[in-house]
């Protein structure tokens, strides 16, 4: 990891994992059910390289569009960032919005790399 965390910020995921659900790289792999996967990092990332099938919508802007992106709130949701707190967190948000089954992607972007599962990476 480039950079700590400041003790609030993790104080806040933390509180935020207690309410939402967490799905492992490896059963989001072996699923079955349709999902819709969001991107939710910094553009900057997303250009960098982000996975395949993923939509971008990044957390800034997550609730403000998501009902444009995800009208159906039954949908299943499967959220990543770069290590799984910001999903975390706008999991809450989405499930706060009413959307019934949210996930955020435990170890996120950076255990995807470092499993050198497939990339998407723009020109």
């Amino acid at each position: 990891m480039s950079k700590q965390h400041a003790a609030g910020f993790i104080a806040l995921v933390e509180a935020a994992k207690q309410q939402i659900k967490e799905i492992s790289i490896d059963e989001l792999l072996a699923h079955e059910q349709p999902y819709v996967l969001l991107d939710i990092r910094e553009d900057h990332e997303w250009q960098q390289g982000h996975f395949p099938e993923a939509m971008h919508l990044g957390k800034g802007i997550i609730e403000r569009d998501i009902e444009q992106t995800v009208a159906d709130k039954k949908q299943k949701i499967v959220l990543y960032c770069g290590g799984g707190y910001r999903s975390a967190l706008a999991a809450l948000t989405l499930q706060q919005m009413g959307y019934q089954q949210v996930f955020s992607l435990a170890g996120g972007f950076r255990e995807w790399q470092e499993r050198q599962l497939p990339l998407i990476k723009p020109l």
